[in-house]
């Protein structure tokens, strides 16, 4: 049985997510506004079906899916694209791909004890992301 990341994480780290933002074609004052958040992630899981919340002070995100299930996602309230996604395990990593308008585009999630981390991925630009478990 694969990892379960049920539970509500608070960023402490944030690498490279003005590069990401660029490689993503997403505005200045967007940016700027965006680079001095402090994201919170809920994730929702019953077996492989999960959602993911991403909450701010500014926007939130909320993505359902079915490990292996490719579905139509709009990244409304980020770059607002749609992208023909799908999540699968690899290990106990979830691995997104994310095929549209953008190169390489996709994202990472693996836990290490009450470690999570996330890689996000656009064109030739890496964001790497922690997060801790909330209390």
């Amino acid at each position: 049985m694969p990892v379960n990341y049920s539970g509500t994480w608070d960023i402490v780290d944030n690498h490279n997510f003005e590069g990401y933002m660029v490689a993503l074609g997403i505005d200045f004052a967007t940016r700027k506004i965006a680079g001095m958040l402090k994201p919170q992630k809920i994730f929702e899981q019953d077996g492989d079906s999960f959602t993911i919340k991403t909450l701010t002070t500014f926007r939130n995100y909320s993505s359902s899916f079915k490990i292996g299930e490719e579905f139509e996602e709009i990244t409304k309230g980020l770059d607002n694209r749609k992208c023909q996604t799908t999540v699968n395990w690899d290990n106990d990593r979830l691995v997104c791909i994310q095929k549209g308008e953008k190169k390489n585009r996709g994202w990472t999630h693996w836990m290490e004890g009450d470690t999570l981390y996330l890689e996000l991925t656009c064109e030739d630009q890496i964001c790497k992301q922690t997060y801790k478990r909330s209390a």
